[in-house]
């Protein structure tokens, strides 16, 4: 079965200074097959609601777009002509995590069933809501559509393996078993503007390849055995060269080297592949630094330590040096949101908490990559930036406006105790400057690490360092300027500072508040 692995990784002199980078199962592409039987061979428009429509094409293939009355000509959203848009998988993944920084590594790939069939495309009504067990509320606006078929895995007779330059040919026994899984995906309207989706895949099946598809995958035989004595041959180089982390993984190994698929009981992976334009640019995906246009990049979107420096030397390599992963790089960001919106006008974007990755690096399509066993989102229609980003915060909520007092003058950011203050202060008066508020955000004392000046996270105020504390901010607030400080949840051990008053450190470990893991 998959295995989900968490793992401390931090030295207190010296890290490796460049860290590995996270490794994912790349692009999955598979075919979709219709099924003859129960679907029209024709053209047809399904309705989602009272202002969608959905509309199913067979031209090549076959594919699906989804667009606004007002608009039918200008799609929204619109599966890849002949490819598979829902994919599902079986993947052991395995995390370290050094002081809120995060590296996920994708291992042994189990199975991938990146085929897909459509075997009906149905409008439901509320009647029918016990569907597959969709969360339906309220406010959607039926009738729904729902798709339903079935993923699948198949290979052909001779399957070409290649990575690192080893190669070898995988023989296929198409007598042996498959696995197949059936599949449910809802679109519904969710108000005037919004679509939304869900998709539910069920437990996996280990059976015959002719009930889904005359081709199914199966054992694979003598590649251990081929792959063992080319090892011998290339002695250290294949130590070196050998193909790492997407392999299939064996439950049965017997003597003559077959190697039969595990199974495992759910996906614990699923891909939704949708069409793209070659120029289509993609804005968003939460508070990111290093990029605007996000076509040709992969987007994890995880929250954790934003990092110093984020790739730029030698500032990265240093700190990375004294505390593992403690540099980041271009993608790491406190703030990430699985949402984006496009220079076409169109916007999507997921909810849930499950690790994301959007891949952006194919010209005409994106790739979303969740890392569980069921996907839920929205997609929205709107003609410029300003609307989408309406209807995104109108379902999400929206930050409240800003009170006068923050934008009247500056809020100055500074540090150094109280008489540093009030010499700044008497330095912007001199020269008229509006001012709304200083922000010190070590007004609990600063620390001396290998790392430089950090602060004593006990969260009671340092009154060597702001001496007089009330006394300024009484003078502060006379000219109605105020004070904003700074606290996090975490607490650092200080039997080393001299002046505390408490030990919130020990007061959260006598009260067992302290959040812990394996490893404590």
């Amino acid at each position: 079965m998959a295995i989900l692995k968490i793992s401390k990784k931090h030295h207190k002199r010296f890290n490796n200074p460049f860290p590995s980078s996270p490794t994912t199962i790349p692009n999955v592409q598979g075919s979709l097959f219709i099924n003859s039987k129960s679907l029209c061979s024709q053209d047809q428009t399904f309705s989602i609601g009272n202002d969608f429509h959905l509309s199913w094409s067979i031209i090549n293939g076959g594919h699906i777009s989804i667009s606004h009355l007002s608009q039918k000509n200008r799609p929204i959203w619109s599966t890849i002509s002949g490819k598979a848009f829902v994919s599902a998988a079986v993947v052991d993944t395995e995390i370290e995590e050094s002081r809120g920084s995060f590296l996920v590594k994708d291992k042994d790939v189990h199975l991938i069933c990146n085929h897909q069939t459509i075997d009906e495309i149905r409008m439901i009504d509320q009647y029918e809501v016990s569907v597959a067990d969709f969360t339906l509320t309220e406010e959607i606006k039926f009738p729904s559509l729902l798709i339903t078929g079935r993923l699948f895995n198949m290979s052909k007779k001779n399957k070409r393996f290649e990575k690192y330059g080893i190669e070898g040919n995988i023989q296929f026994e198409s007598k042996g078993p498959f696995v197949y899984a059936r599949y449910w995906v809802l679109f519904d309207q969710r108000n005037k503007h919004e679509v939304g989706f869900q998709v539910k895949i069920e437990k996996l099946n280990f059976g015959s390849s002719d009930k889904v598809s005359p081709e199914g995958s199966g054992v694979y035989k003598g590649f251990k055995k081929r792959l063992s004595s080319r090892k011998k041959r290339l002695g250290w180089f294949w130590y070196l060269s050998r193909p790492r982390g997407f392999v299939l993984v064996s439950s049965v190994e017997d003597e003559s080297g077959e190697m039969e698929i595990s199974k495992p009981k759910e996906f614990n992976r699923i891909w939704l592949s949708y069409a793209s334009d070659e120029n289509e640019r993609f804005y968003g995906f939460g508070e990111q630094f290093s990029h605007m246009n996000f076509k040709g990049k992969r987007v994890p979107i995880l929250v954790q330590e934003q990092g110093i420096g984020r790739g730029d030397q030698p500032i990265t390599c240093a700190a990375n040096l004294v505390s593992y992963r403690a540099g980041g790089d271009w993608s790491t960001t406190y703030a990430p949101s699985p949402f984006y919106m496009t220079s076409k006008m169109r916007s999507l974007y997921l909810e849930g908490y499950d690790y994301t990755i959007f891949d952006l690096t194919k010209l005409d399509r994106v790739q979303i990559q969740i890392y569980g066993n069921s996907v839920e989102g929205r997609i929205l229609h709107g003609n410029t930036p300003c609307e989408l980003i309406e209807r995104f915060t109108e379902t999400i909520g929206r930050l409240p406006e800003l009170p006068e007092w923050i934008i009247s003058g500056a809020v100055v950011g500074m540090q150094g105790g109280t008489d540093s203050v009030r010499r700044i202060w008497d330095e912007l008066r001199t020269y008229d400057v509006p001012v709304s508020a200083f922000w010190l955000q070590d007004w609990v004392g600063q620390r001396e690490t290998m790392i430089g000046s950090q602060l004593w996270w006990n969260w009671e105020v340092d009154e060597q360092r702001y001496w007089g504390w009330k006394e300024l901010i009484k003078d502060l607030s006379t000219q109605n300027i105020k004070v904003m400080t700074y606290c996090n949840p975490c607490l650092a051990p200080v039997e080393e500072k001299d002046n505390k008053k408490r030990n919130l450190f020990e007061e959260a470990k006598q009260l067992d508040i302290l959040v812990k893991d394996d490893f404590t």
